[in-house]
């Protein structure tokens, strides 16, 4: 089921919006009818209670005290923090204590005007703020950096900087700050966002104060059983010695089991021109081929051909377990010492079988849409009987956990004078590494050989894959499924962030200077990344069928898993296959091939072993000044950071020692036991004004201004001071990467301009635009080279003996002929291992001394010249309606850049790499929050994005979810809930340059729970 239009959901929004102003006048009059001055009390918990004397005449008349909870004193806090920032900000904050609006951050965090969602295994993982992705945000733990660790889809050693907030619960947080305009007191590292995670402090709430909640959710995704899984969390505070010592702990474990699955594209031959004659590439005219070819595209027109494409079931368990405690000490009324400790693990296991189809590009037919962007309508391939095609049933695993842990101090005098020091050191650190012996990423495969004819069409939502046996082979015997070649891959990455600020604020109290912060940071940053793999590349065939039994397979339909799915239901696509038992098959293999070397342990020693320390020294000075000006106050802030930052990196890797030519199109780098260190050095330093102003022109009506400079650093694969070798390699050439720590960071210079109009307690319309100038792009450069004398056995004497030979006797001359003629006449630089299915010698070529040399094409990142330049606008509504309880959020985002990809220009011809993640976005969120009912009801939307660039883009389409929540207070401080997330059970899909180029296409489904909570 497709999402809704962009168009079709700003009418909708406009609409909502109309009504939810039409309510306005009413609202503002009561309030304007007396003195509007609003006083609060708001502790340092979303829950406090908001005591508002003065909001309305006939609360004025009768001196009412209006005490507000719930949905509402949440909003009404996260209003307030909007109100009296410098600057852009927005926020979030807890409903009460240990009551955050949504169980995970992120899924809270795309309510924000301007912030959207990446999800990953359904639920929210990263956040992109105004169109920029999230390494180019910055996440803080209560004004702190955080460390961060991923390992990514494990095909090589970790880099991300982002963070992954599915690994952590929201029941320990009170609020979340998102900074979108940059301010000196702040830690630096996002262009998008700053992000502040806010936990309670027990001072801040004396008392004994705390909640429990108990829940099970039912995750209809999960194919076979839907098993009911637990989520618990609490939280508790206390102060004794007359408020003067306090003691928080939280903990929250969760645990689901989900399944995602997809029919996908897994790899395209994109970026074709129609005049192109490549490997892959249609036919040209004089081709017996061209015949089968519909509507070609034009000799100008890009098109694109698929490599393979498989049906995928993903079934998913993952465990998260969070723990928070503080301990607080306030001997004199000036001091206070703050020691905290918050921990995380998050553990994911998935577990995958696929059925799959893979492309040669010989004997085609195909069909396509006109240009200049031709979209595919078909694309099939005829096999010979000789040819033994294989229809791959696959399995795999992932096998991941992060663990983040965070211990700090924080001293805080109220020294004399209106002078207030802070000293804040913290070690935070994340580890992210796999949790069984096969290592973190996985795959084997099996096969049915004899495939006559497969191919793909492309006329419906999801890719519909097809194929046809030769007669007398059944694809679902599973006696004839045949064990192929595998990989496992080990990749780990640990980040240990140590950080020391010592912070000054002076309250000038009165005229026109009104206080000044100042203070440095000091941040030493290092990481260790590191990867190693084995991988078996015996496609042709491990071993025979009868080596496995039976009964590991067990028989699977597709249909079913994939309800409500343009094309699954076609009569061509694959109905169903084999899937096998990993946990028994892979000890088999290794007892059988020695596929991990034949001990059982797959888990492979590090090919890659890199080292970064990044230190940095950050001082910074702010000014604020306060000045009357027309109706109100007016502020100005400047402020200066001055940062300056080391890059200290260093790498082990392995000191290759030969080639070998391994099958007809594929090439190895042998490597040896040793290895070598080798390290590199940069640094940077960046001067990073800001500057807020605001102004109350008219009452309740606030106008802001801002200007900033702030940065984002490149990935830590782009600063690794190794030099990586590609263990495969073509017959053409080698690759390889290298790392460049002299890189500078990412610089946006940024302009925001905001109208505010606050006319109720809780309610408000605001306008932003926002413009973003962006420079120090990272792009990567070649150097073509040859290393270590090692030589191409596909390219010198005895290839071109074997031509020459060939070409005599009137033989084709193709990679398998020259290999049969290399192991007949070479015989002691060879390592024959046996014969495949059609009788051609298996085995291992040499590369030799005398062979040519084989060139290295060597990736190396650089700064470019370019700039990119973003603007965009930000509409909100927040409006609760009178005393019903019933309310509306309503905001809209518009991005825009100057840096658009042309999916026109082919891949040969390179392009500025622009921005991913940029994309319109909406929400819209009813609520209602009266006596003891609270109930939510939440649309969140985003438009279609370009997911990655590159010589070949992907996008992700337009995408709408409804989730919904309510409680209920039958006493007091236990209430029952029930929460429901995705219940249109919306679908997610993603395509190439063309709209029928589809990359992956996936099922939605809701997921439901239920529970009970108690708070005191």
């Amino acid at each position: 089921m497709r999402s809704v239009s962009a168009r079709s959901v700003s009418r909708w929004i406009i609409s909502a919006s109309t009504l939810a102003i039409a309510a306005v006048p009413v609202t503002a009059f009561a309030q304007d009818a007396g003195d509007s001055s609003t006083s609060s009390t708001m502790g340092m918990q979303g829950d406090s209670e908001i005591r508002n004397q003065d909001n309305a005449a006939d609360d004025q008349a009768v001196g009412t005290e209006i005490v507000v909870t719930g949905i509402r004193a949440s909003l009404r806090e996260s209003m307030n923090i909007k109100r009296e920032a410098q600057g852009v900000v927005d926020a979030i904050s807890a409903e009460d204590i240990g009551k955050f609006p949504d169980t995970n951050l992120a899924e809270s965090l795309q309510r924000i005007t301007g912030v959207s969602i990446d999800r990953s295994n359904g639920e929210g993982s990263t956040v992109t703020v105004r169109g920029f992705g999230p390494e180019y945000n910055l996440v803080l733990l209560n004004g702190r950096q955080m460390a961060t660790s991923t390992l990514g889809n494990g095909l090589g050693a970790p880099s991300s900087r982002s963070f992954d907030f599915a690994n952590l619960g929201s029941e320990g947080v009170k609020a979340v700050e998102v900074y979108k305009s940059g301010r000196a007191s702040i830690p630096t590292g996002g262009i998008g966002a700053t992000i502040n995670i806010l936990t309670p402090r027990p001072l801040d709430r004396p008392g004994l104060r705390g909640s429990i909640s108990a829940k099970g959710i039912y995750d209809t995704t999960r194919n076979g059983d839907t098993p009911v899984t637990p989520e618990i969390s609490g939280v508790i505070s206390d102060t004794f010695m007359d408020g003067r010592l306090g003691i928080l702990v939280s903990g929250g474990y969760s645990k689901r089991k989900a399944s995602t699955d997809l029919a996908q594209i897994d790899e395209w031959r994109d970026g074709y021109l129609g005049s192109e004659n490549n490997w892959g590439s249609l036919a040209q005219e004089g081709d017996p081929r061209y015949d089968n070819i519909e509507n070609r595209p034009g000799p100008n027109d890009v098109y694109a051909v698929p490599q393979g494409a498989s049906y995928i079931l993903n079934d998913i368990d993952r465990e998260r377990i969070n723990g928070q405690a503080v301990l607080q000490f306030k001997p004199i009324d000036s001091l206070t010492a703050t020691v905290d400790y918050t921990y995380s693990r998050y553990t994911l296991e998935t577990h995958t079988s696929s059925v799959g189809i893979y492309f040669n590009h010989n004997d085609t037919s195909s069909a396509w849409g006109d240009g200049p962007v031709a979209d595919p309508i078909f694309y099939s391939e005829h096999f010979g009987a000789d040819e033994g095609k294989d229809l791959a049933y696959s399995g795999a695993q992932t096998s991941n956990r992060n663990e983040n842990q965070d211990i700090g101090a924080n001293l805080t005098w109220e020294a004399p004078g209106g002078v207030t020091m802070q000293l804040d050191a913290h070690r935070s650190t994340a580890t992210s590494k796999p949790t069984n012996v096969y290592g973190n990423s996985m795959s084997v495969g099996t096969s049915i050989f004899g495939i006559e004819d497969q191919g793909i069409n492309f006329e419906h939502y999801a890719p519909v894959i097809s194929y046809d046996m030769y007669d007398g082979i059944d694809a679902l015997d599973p006696s004839l499924i045949t064990p192929t070649g595998n990989a496992f891959r080990h990749s780990y990455f640990h980040d240990r962030l140590d950080q020391v600020m010592l912070k000054g604020h002076y309250d000038h109290g009165g005229d026109f200077l009104d206080s000044l912060d100042f203070g440095v940071t000091y941040t030493d940053n290092k990481v260790r990344s590191a990867y190693g793999y084995i991988q078996n590349d015996t496609w042709g065939g491990a071993g025979p069928a009868s080596d496995i039994p039976d009964d590991i397979f067990t028989k699977v339909t597709i249909p079913d898993k994939f309800d409500g799915l343009g094309g699954i239901d076609d009569p061509d696509a694959i109905k169903s296959y084999y899937k096998f038992d990993f946990d028994r098959l892979v000890p088999l293999l290794d007892e059988l091939y020695g596929v991990c070397g034949g001990d059982g342990n797959c888990l492979a020693d590090f090919t890659q072993d890199r080292h970064i320390t990044e230190k940095t020294l950050a001082p910074y000075l702010q000014v604020n000044t306060a000045f009357d000006f027309l109706a109100g106050e007016a502020h100005l802030s400047a402020g200066l950071r001055y940062e300056t930052t080391t890059v200290d990196s260093s790498a082990v890797v392995p000191v290759p020692t030969g080639t070998k030519w391994i099958s007809a199109n594929e090439f190895n780098v042998i490597f040896s036991d040793q290895t070598e260190v080798t390290r590199f050095k940069g640094s940077y330093q960046n001067w990073l004004p800001a500057i807020d102003f605001d102004v109350e022109p008219i009452r309740n009506v606030k106008l802001r201004a801002s200007y900033s400079h702030t940065i984002a650093r490149a990935s830590y694969s782009d600063l690794q001071g190794g030099r990586s070798l590609d263990q495969l390699f073509r017959i053409g050439n080698g690759t390889g990467s290298v790392g460049n720590p002299g890189l500078l960071p990412y610089k946006s210079k940024n302009i925001d301009l905001s109208a505010e109009w606050y006319y109720g307690p809780s309610s408000y319309i605001s306008i932003g635009w926002f413009h973003k100038n962006v420079e120090n792009f990272i792009s990567n450069t070649r150097v073509d080279d040859n290393y270590y004398d090692l030589t191409n056995p596909g390219d010198g004497p005895r290839y071109r003996a074997a031509v020459a030979a060939l070409q005599a006797a009137n033989e084709d001359v193709n990679s398998t002929s020259v290999r049969n003629y290399i192991f007949a006449n070479y015989p002691d630089s060879v390592n024959i291992t046996g014969t495949d299915a059609n009788g051609n010698t298996t085995g291992d070529i040499f590369g030799l001394p005398e062979d040519d040399p084989l060139i290295f094409q060597i990736s190396t990142p650089v700064n470019n010249d370019e700039t990119a330049n973003l603007h965009g606008w930000e509409f909100a509504v927040q409006h609760s309606f009178w005393d019903t309880g019933f309310g509306v959020i309503l905001n809209y985002t518009i991005v825009d850049g100057d840096t658009t990809y042309d999916n026109t220009l082919p891949a040969s011809q390179s392009q500025f790499a622009p921005l991913t993640g940029l994309s319109d976005s909406a929400n819209a969120v009813a609520f209602y929050d009266k006596g003891p009912l609270q109930a939510r009801v939440a649309y969140n939307w985003r438009d279609e994005f370009l997911s990655g660039s590159g010589p070949n883009p992907t996008y992700v389409e337009a995408y709408g979810q409804v989730d919904a929540s309510a409680s209920f207070e039958f006493m007091p401080g236990t209430s029952v809930f029930v929460e429901g997330i995705n219940l249109t059970g919306e679908s997610r899909r993603g395509h190439r340059r063309s709209d029928n180029a589809v990359t992956f296409a996936s099922p939605g489904a809701a997921r439901y729970s239920a529970g009970l909570r108690f708070a005191f």
